[in-house]
């Protein structure tokens, strides 16, 4: 007979240990690993698309694809024809100049994109009188510096010329192009009092109501932010957009609507001052003259918005 030590035991023939744990005779051995696992299937992501158009006034666009704001401007731009550099900066879901509404580091997935592009360049003279200027200012991370907030009684409030908006060219002729918000805001600062400069700015090109706004935001009908908040694609400086759960719907009806409110309040203004329907004519195509209004049409809001009083027929 074979003795055995307590460390010697063998286990019963036909029950091999398996990681600390026999298994069962008769049960079939599992089959030999061969080579590594397969990888796992990528995660199908959802085609993110979003729509734009340029807040002056153009047809909607389609864009996707990018995960920053430079290349966000490119496909923007590779939409309309235009240069990625002619995009000062971008709103969500207004066409208007309303620093409340600026593109930042994330967009909601049923956010309607308006880019805001090169308009008029204005240079104007400065004379600080004051350690501050009155202005605060931002920039839209692909190498233009804004005006998002002008104060109330300061020096630059007091110059008409100068509007929220405004992108700042350069200073006393010294391109400031390419350079971050808190670089210009030092340039300003350092600048000696007494002592006049000169400010080029541009400002986005406008359309209907987007006259000189300053530190009041606009809350038309219509232009609350459409998305719940909960589906966001989220713009970072390094690396890929990370996006959030969720998956993305058309843009709301609302959004046109508000566009066409825009453009029916300033007919019914410029009918207001007008004297007659040629006089509505005239002023119609000078403030939107994109439309190309058949006269039919403009006598139509002429006698809707300045019925006849006694005595006229």
């Amino acid at each position: 007979m074979r003795r055995t030590g307590r460390h010697g035991r063998q286990p019963p023939q036909g029950s091999p240990m398996e990681n600390g744990v026999g298994q069962a005779p008769g049960a079939p051995e599992p089959p030999a690993a061969e080579g590594p696992p397969a990888p796992r299937a990528p995660r199908v992501r959802p085609r993110l698309v979003f729509h734009t158009q340029l807040a002056h006034g153009s047809p909607t666009g389609r864009i996707e694809g990018f995960t920053n704001v430079k290349e966000l401007y490119a496909k923007i731009a590779e939409v309309f024809g235009i240069s990625p550099t002619e995009i000062l900066f971008c709103t969500l879901n207004t066409h208007k100049v309303d620093m409340q509404k600026l593109l930042g580091g994330q967009i909601g997935l049923e956010d309607f994109i308006f880019a805001h592009v090169r308009g008029e360049t204005k240079e104007v003279e400065v004379t600080k009188t004051e350690d501050a200027l009155g202005l605060t200012i931002t920039d839209n991370g692909a190498g233009y510096a804004f005006i998002k907030r002008i104060k109330e009684g300061s020096i630059i409030n007091r110059i008409q010329a100068v509007c929220v908006g405004d992108s700042i060219e350069a200073i006393n002729d010294h391109s400031i192009v390419g350079c971050r918000h808190y670089e210009v805001a030092r340039m300003l600062r350092e600048l000696p009092r007494a002592q006049p400069f000169t400010l080029r700015l541009v400002q986005p090109k406008k359309a209907f109501d987007m006259i000189g706004q300053r530190t009041r935001s606009s809350k038309a009908l219509g232009e609350s932010r459409v998305s719940s908040g909960k589906e966001t694609l989220r713009l970072r400086a390094q690396g890929p957009a990370m996006l959030g759960e969720g998956w993305m719907t058309p843009p709301a009806p609302h959004l046109l609507l508000t566009l066409l409110s825009s453009a029916a309040s300033t007919m019914v203004e410029v009918a207001q001052d007008s004297a007659g329907a040629a006089q509505l004519a005239h002023g119609l195509a000078s403030v939107l003259g994109d439309f190309a209004f058949p006269q039919e049409f403009v006598a139509e809001v002429w006698a809707a918005a300045c019925p006849p009083r006694e005595g006229q027929e």
